[in-house]
C-alpha cells in the first residue's frame, strides 16, 4: 500500500490572487532566557524587537584582509566565472554574487565554521544549524544594480520549502559600506508581519530574480504602509563590521553610483529543525546551491 506523505501545513500564503498580509507566528529568538551564547541579553532583546543586530566588529582588520583576497581570487576566476552558481550583473557583465562559496573555498568554510559566527546563528535559533545559502556580493562602483524590496523568507517558504521563520542571516563586511555606496537597508520591525506576495511563481525563476526581484516583490502600496510603520534604517560599517537579521525582515539595496565598491559575505543559517520541504508556492525547488539540501549541522 502506498503512503501518501502529509502535506506540512503553510502558515504562511503567498503568491495567490492578492496580497496578504498575515501576524508572525514564529518566535524571532529560539533560545530559552539566560541560554549561554556570545549574544548579550540586551542585544537579543533589541533583535527580537528591530528584527537585526549590527556588530561593529566581528572580524579583525587582518582576517578582511584574507577573506578580501579570497574573494579577488574567485573573482578572477575564469572557472568561477563560467559556473551556474556565479551570477553575472547584467550591464557590466562583472559578476555579482558567487554562490554557495562554503563549498568552493575553504577559506569561507573556515568563516562559516567560526564561533564567532555559527556560534550566535546556534544561539539565535536554538538548536543546530545547516547553511541554507552562502554567497559572496560583489558590488563595484560606477552602476552595480541594487536589489528591490523583499523578504527573504517570503522566497525561501514560497520557492525553497522552508516551513517556519527560524533562519537567519549575517552581512559580513569585507569593504566599508558608507551610507553612499548601495548599503543594506531594512525596516524595523517589519520581522513581525508576514507579506504573502501576489502573483504565481514562474518556473526557473531563479534564474531571473537573482538579477532582478520580479516574483514576490511587494506591491507599493504595502511597502508604502510598512515605511510609514516601521520607518527605514541604512546600515554602515567598517570592513570586519556585520549586520544578523531575521529572515522575515523587509529590507532592500540601492544602486552603488560611487567609486567605492561594496562586497559582503553573506551567509543564511537555517534550524536543523526546519528542514526544507517542497516547495509552498513554485512549480519546482530552486537548485541546491540557491536553497540548500544538505542539512548537515556546522562543526
Amino acid at each position: 500500500m502506498t503512503v501518501t506523505p502529509e502535506k506540512t501545513n503553510d502558515l504562511y500564503p503567498s503568491r495567490g490572487a492578492t496580497e496578504v498580509s498575515t501576524p508572525r507566528q514564529d518566535p524571532v529568538v529560539w533560545s530559552e532566557p539566560g541560554a549561554p551564547g556570545p549574544i548579550g541579553g540586551q542585544d537579543l532583546a533589541s533583535l527580537e524587537r528591530d528584527g537585526f543586530l549590527a556588530i561593529d566588529q566581528l572580524i579583525t582588520p587582518d582576517e578582511v584582509a584574507t577573506y578580501r583576497a579570497e574573494l579577488d581570487r574567485l573573482v578572477a576566476d575564469p572557472g568561477i566565472r563560467a559556473d551556474e552558481r556565479s551570477i553575472i550583473e547584467p550591464q557590466s557583465q562583472e559578476i555579482r554574487s558567487v554562490f554557495e562559496i562554503h563549498k568552493i573555498s575553504e577559506v569561507f568554510a573556515n568563516l562559516v565554521r567560526d564561533e564567532r559566527v555559527v556560534g550566535r546563528a546556534r544561539q539565535i535559533l536554538g538548536s543546530d544549524v545547516y547553511v541554507h545559502q552562502s554567497r559572496i556580493n560583489v558590488k563595484p562602483g560606477f552602476g552595480a544594480s541594487g536589489f528591490y524590496w523583499h523578504s527573504d523568507f517570503e522566497t525561501w517558504h514560497a520557492e525553497d520549502g522552508l516551513p517556519n521563520m527560524r533562519a537567519v542571516s549575517v552581512s559580513i563586511a569585507l569593504t566599508e559600506n558608507f551610507d553612499t555606496n548601495g548599503g543594506l537597508m531594512i525596516m524595523p520591525g517589519s520581522h513581525l508581519t508576514f507579506l504573502g506576495c501576489a502573483g504565481a511563481t514562474p518556473k526557473d525563476n531563479y534564474k531571473k530574480s537573482l538579477q532582478m526581484q520580479d516574483a514576490g516583490t511587494p506591491s507599493n502600496e504595502a511597502l508604502t504602509g510598512f515605511a510609514e510603520k516601521h520607518g527605514i534604517k541604512l546600515f554602515t560599517g567598517k570592513a570586519g563590521s556585520a549586520t544578523w537579521f531575521d529572515c522575515n525582515c523587509m529590507h532592500g539595496s540601492g544602486d552603488n553610483i560611487t567609486p567605492f565598491p561594496r562586497s559582503n559575505v553573506f551567509i543564511v543559517f537555517n534550524s536543523v529543525e526546519n528542514e526544507a520541504v517542497e516547495p509552498f508556492a513554485a512549480p519546482v525547488r530552486r537548485p541546491d546551491f540557491i536553497g540548500a539540501r544538505d542539512f548537515t549541522p556546522v562543526r
